[in-house]
């Protein structure tokens, strides 16, 4: 078997595949089905300093080769993940590696949640900050779409927390190079992406959106390509590890992400469809690397050939 450690700077995985934020719940959803230490890392659903409702219904809509969703971050809050027994008790128990997705409506309010899981911060490997869901009106991709608002939120966050640092970057942008550049100047030990592409689907049998947000984020097989080609972008403009997502439903998707210079990858919308899914992706990996005589996954990131 090959050696699947994974290096993410100041952080060390036994394997490169994670569960994409908003995609596998707390872990406690899926206590049944496995034993969470088998996969790289669990990452939990976004965390604010409150509990949100999320959006109204429908969230959910099946499109061409993806979904689109708006679900509207909806979460327990800081105080609850800290203490109900179905979240970071759980998770600590588990022994699986940890990391808490977090964001605001404000730059005090993303100080706040990491302050807070800075000082209660057993079991929790790092802070993943979400600066790109395109589903709540305040906040979020207000915050990856402007340089200067992504600048200040993200030193801010730099301050309140020893923990490492994974900024998670919008698709929605003209130059996606430009706020990892950005991330990396204000601190971020890692980048991930992409979140979701905003998109919008019409019944035309009532003349309706299909969601009740009118628009929603957009996920699965259709974004992969734009995943890829930006995760390349910023692995030529950054030296910080990359976290790659977006249509990864099979082991064969991850390997190109990280060809294109990913570190790791983070499996979404096909846990959906197969709860076993980043398992299938992990043993593909093995498989591949076997199979191309690779010692370690180290050997395949960036390893693309362009002649």
């Amino acid at each position: 078997m090959a050696d699947l450690t994974t290096k993410l700077g100041p952080v060390t995985l036994k394997n490169p595949v994670m569960t994409a934020s908003g995609t596998f719940g707390y872990g406690f959803e899926y206590k049944d089905y496995y034993d969470l230490r088998k996969l790289g890392a669990v990452v939990v659903k976004g965390i604010a300093p409150f509990p949100s409702h999320g959006n109204p219904t429908p969230r959910v809509a099946e499109v061409t080769s993806g979904m689109l969703n708006a679900i509207g971050l909806q979460g327990p809050g800081v105080d609850k993940f800290l203490t109900g027994d179905e979240y970071m008790p759980f998770l600590r128990a588990s022994g699986a590696d940890v990391i808490v997705n977090i964001w605001g409506k404000t730059i005090e309010d993303y100080c706040e949640v990491a302050a807070r899981l800075d000082a209660d911060c057993a079991g929790i490997t790092a802070l993943e900050i979400n600066i790109s869901c395109p589903n709540i009106k305040e906040g979020g991709v207000a915050f990856g779409t402007d340089l200067n608002l992504a600048a200040k939120v993200l030193s801010s966050v730099r301050k309140a927390t020893s923990l490492p640092l994974i900024t998670k970057l919008s698709p929605n942008v003209t130059n996606i190079a430009d706020f990892a550049r950005c991330a990396v100047d204000c601190g971020s030990d890692m980048i991930s992406l992409i979140n979701t592409i905003t998109g919008m689907a019409i019944d035309i049998k009532t003349r309706r959106p299909k969601i009740a947000n009118l628009t929603g984020g957009l996920s699965g097989p259709a974004i992969k390509p734009i995943a890829i080609r930006m995760v390349y972008q910023v692995a030529q403009a950054v030296k910080v590890p990359i976290i790659g997502m977006g249509g990864i439903m099979n082991a064969d998707d991850a390997i190109e992400f990280m060809l294109a210079g990913a570190s790791a990858v983070a499996v979404g919308t096909a846990i959906f469809a197969d709860p076993y899914a980043p398992l299938k992706v992990i043993d593909g990996i093995n498989d591949y690397l076997e199979q191309h005589n690779c010692k370690s996954v180290a050997e395949i990131i960036g390893a693309l050939r362009l002649s």
